[in-house]
């Protein structure tokens, strides 16, 4: 069942957040504009040939992987429920001279009014399904929105991840919806990452971020994500597992790999940290 206070309070949290994040990450128009890109391999090669194809960014935060994909040809729409996030997008597309549309909007809301049968790829990245507090409707949204053979991909951190603290104690129960308030609010996992998380060149920015405004976080399985686009009638395509994470390092005594992957720490057992998947509906 989808609880839409708990998401007004999770953009109310995003907003501060996101002032945070992109304190760290200096001339991001610049950045754009000289051919950077803050995409990883797993997406691009999930995503295939984008030149020409309608894609709807779902959960976009400040539009930076949207606008690297449009460098890229895909003629793309960007949505997210933080004022701050869209504001932003919107400002670093007249900036970098990239195209994109960015509507600010709880996803539940615009996938509900949006026009049918319309993108050729809807994609989400990184920390997203934490947000959702149904999978049902998203992914009945996602299907509709969808042209005849068109494909949903997602690229996301691995449910067995978010079972562990930042110090790998067991923690947290496995999927089902379960509700995670948090006190503390988003946190400004940009400066905990570093470098991994900006391409552009890390900036300090605000120190020490307290969030005033608390979130709400689910957790859910691999099985809760990909059985709703079944049972909408799409085709699962494929399905990776991934056993490090992409520029987020979160947890103490993480190893750094090339090309700004993070490894568990030395004499822990490999787990995934992150999955892909994609599907395509029929036609």
């Amino acid at each position: 069942m989808l609880k839409k206070d708990l998401h007004e309070a999770n953009r109310l949290s995003w907003n501060a957040a996101t002032r945070a994040h992109n304190s760290h990450k200096g001339d991001q128009a610049r950045f754009l504009r000289e051919g950077g890109s803050t995409l990883f391999p797993e997406e691009l090669e999930l995503l295939g040939e984008l030149r020409g194809r309608s894609l709807l960014h779902l959960q976009c935060n400040s539009g930076q992987d949207t606008l690297s994909l449009a460098a890229r040809g895909a003629l793309v729409t960007g949505v997210d429920i933080s004022d701050e996030a869209i504001g932003f997008a919107r400002s670093l597309s007249a900036g970098s001279g990239l195209p994109g549309t960015f509507e600010r909007s709880d996803v539940y809301d615009w996938l509900a009014s949006a026009p049918p049968a319309r993108y050729d790829i809807v994609f989400c990245s990184y920390g997203v399904t934490y947000w959702l507090s149904d999978l049902k409707p998203w992914a009945e949204g996602i299907s509709r929105v969808l042209k005849p053979g068109g494909r949903f991909v997602l690229v996301e951190f691995h449910p067995v991840l978010w079972l562990f603290d930042e110090k790998l104690r067991l923690t947290y129960p496995y999927g089902g919806g379960h509700h995670v308030p948090e006190a503390v609010g988003v946190g400004d996992y940009v400066a905990l990452s570093g470098k991994g998380l900006v391409p552009s060149g890390y900036e300090e920015g605000v120190r020490d971020f307290k969030n005033p405004h608390a979130c709400h976080g689910f957790q859910w399985g691999l099985g809760d994500v990909i059985n709703p686009f079944l049972r909408n009638g799409l085709l699962l395509e494929r399905l990776e597992e991934y056993c490090y994470a992409n520029g987020w390092n979160g947890i103490q005594g993480m190893r750094e790999a090339p090309g700004h992957r993070y490894l568990l720490p030395e004499g822990v057992p490999e787990l995934p940290l992150m999955f892909g998947l994609s599907v395509r509906k029929p036609g």
